[in-house]
């Protein structure tokens, strides 16, 4: 990953996107010296790869010298930015729904050096925590989360393990830490996208079964979660006359309110990285 971002940085964050990263910020005449978006955006991937704290990204800018050779700042004494300029980027980011776009330029040029597997990408990157509420779900995602919580809910009320419950229920496929990982698809395949909507879907189809033979107790505590997961397959998911299911929509947002981040003043000038 790292050697990868290090090769090409330059056509990552060329001036077309740099510019688009721009946008996210007001000109202002006051405030600390500019903060390139181009490099909080390469330290935010990096991040979401790595599962690394906001702490210790500032940490590893100072120590780790593969962070300092991907963001240009080798052998440095002061950290390049500060922990609140990377949170407020990773918000600005996400508020402008800007994080998925991030997401896709870069596996996007993965793909095409193919210096690096961009299936393997896209899966850690999808399913970081690091986007939080307000990040952009795909409907798998939405889906698998909405299941593995009814599955939870069982497991904790009936005092077992997850993993026992959902084999129970037919879910262990949603249940493990990455759906898209345990898809294993190329999802710039139109066709392996809608295998594994299939797969999705007869999961849920498969807990709305188990469902039915639950206590009654223990079937009102999974019907939120449920229905969450039915909604969705209502929203997104079309079935035609063939009886093949596939998204009508590719990208949701959920709820931006749920977000609790603080808001970190950055009032600066942007500069072109690079």
């Amino acid at each position: 990953m790292f050697v990868f971002l290090r090769h090409h940085r330059h056509e990552l964050f060329d001036d077309a996107f740099q510019e688009e990263l721009a946008t996210l910020y007001a000109p202002s005449l006051r405030g600390q010296p500019p903060i390139p978006p181009a490099q909080l955006a390469l330290a935010t991937i990096v991040q979401a790869y790595t599962g690394v704290s906001d702490d210790e990204v500032i940490e590893a800018t100072l120590m780790d010298r593969r962070w300092q050779l991907v963001l240009d700042c080798l052998d440095t004494e002061q950290a390049p930015f500060s922990k609140g300029t990377l949170v407020a980027f990773r918000k600005r980011l996400i508020d402008a729904q800007m994080d998925r776009r991030l997401i896709e330029r870069t596996i996007e040029i993965a793909s095409q050096n193919q210096e690096f597997g961009s299936r393997a990408l896209r899966a850690a990157l999808d399913s970081s925590p690091l986007w939080g509420a307000g990040r952009v779900e795909d409907t798998y995602n939405l889906l698998g989360h909405a299941l593995k919580k009814a599955m939870r809910v069982v497991a904790d009320q009936q005092g077992r393990e997850l993993v026992e419950v959902a084999k129970e229920a037919g879910a262990e496929l949603v249940c493990g830490s990455s759906l898209k990982a345990a898809l294993d698809r190329d999802w710039d395949q139109q066709r392996e996208k809608d295998e594994a909507l299939g797969l999705v879907l007869n999961v849920l189809r498969a807990v709305e079964t188990w469902v039915q033979t639950l206590q009654q107790e223990d079937a009102l505590l999974v019907q939120s979660s449920l229905s969450a997961a039915q909604q969705v397959r209502e929203q997104d998911v079309e079935v035609n006359e063939k009886g093949k299911s596939t998204l009508l929509m590719g990208w949701r947002k959920t709820d931006a309110s749920a977000l609790k981040m603080n808001r970190c003043a950055m009032d600066a000038k942007v500069a072109v990285y690079w």
